[in-house]
């Protein structure tokens, strides 16, 4: 049965740009009252102002840093108690650091992206999902990457991330089964956003890699996202165009791999890629 999502509620994280902010402006106009949230408070502001001039219910604005243990419980509250309710959670939040995994390793900066992009998204579920089973109605948006299943050097750890929320999502739909919670996994490939072009400028040898490839925009992608949500789809894989990558896993981590073939782990060549000074005793 199709889902209406005319006067849901939903949470959106990550809603200050991006893909965050064009699901937020795409679900209001079909209707759906919104908690927007993330670290940036006058762009949330900002966009709620333009939510609201285009004759929708203004959203409302919340303040939150998912890097910090406890803020996804404490915003999941904030947003229930100014809506009543969360029909739809969008974890949409997310985020991405660049270097060696026996550089980053398991340091304060690979914590922090695990808290944002993994234990984040499991915390807002453990604080909605269970009064969404007692409605028997709700929906959740897990966003993943496609790079969980072709690495890149040195994004491991956002690789990572999104594995293990990949998995997640697939486990949380086997146990949602039959519940009347819907669990929809966005699947990413290259997306003109903020994260994108950080990765083209930091990440050696990404920018010319990308050159060849698709790329998606948010505005087509939260389109498809809405309806995809509407006709309750398990996953949805964008650009279109990749959507048999994870039905070839071994050949696109084959064809990443000859993509990569060239590069290695010299640290002065990260360094310069980012801008810094390597370390003693770095490179030839």
């Amino acid at each position: 049965m199709k889902m209406n999502l005319q006067e849901k509620h939903a949470l959106v994280t990550g809603a200050s740009v991006g893909i965050g902010r064009a699901l937020a402006t795409a679900l209001a106009g079909r209707g759906v009252a919104l908690a927007i949230a993330a670290r940036r408070t006058a762009a949330l502001t900002e966009l709620a102002d333009e939510i609201a001039r285009a004759g929708h219910r203004r959203p409302v604005v919340l303040h939150v840093d998912l890097g910090k243990r406890g803020a996804a419980a404490e915003v999941a509250a904030r947003a229930v108690a100014e809506l009543g309710r969360i029909d739809i959670l969008v974890n949409n939040a997310g985020a991405s650091i660049v270097g060696s995994q026996w550089d980053l390793a398991d340091g304060e900066a690979a914590r922090e992206l695990f808290e944002i992009n993994y234990w984040s998204p499991l915390a807002l579920i453990h604080a909605l999902v269970p009064a969404m089973r007692q409605r028997r109605d709700g929906a959740i948006i897990n966003i993943t990457s496609l790079a969980a299943l072709a690495p890149w050097v040195f994004t491991g750890h956002y690789s990572s991330t999104k594995a293990a929320l990949s998995l997640a999502s697939e486990t949380l739909r086997l146990e949602l089964n039959g519940s009347g919670v819907h669990v929809l996994e966005l699947t990413l490939g290259p997306t003109e956003t903020a994260l994108l072009a950080g990765a083209r400028r930091d990440v050696p040898g990404a920018g010319a890699a990308m050159a060849w490839g698709p790329r998606g925009t948010t505005a087509e992608l939260a389109r498809l996202v809405v309806r995809a949500l509407e006709r309750r789809r398990k996953t949805l894989i964008y650009p279109r165009t990749l959507r048999m990558t994870p039905i070839l896993p071994v050949a696109a981590r084959w064809l990443m791999a000859q993509l990569q073939r060239k590069l290695d782990g010299d640290e002065a060549r990260l360094g310069a890629a980012l801008g810094k000074t390597p370390p003693d005793g770095a490179g030839s």
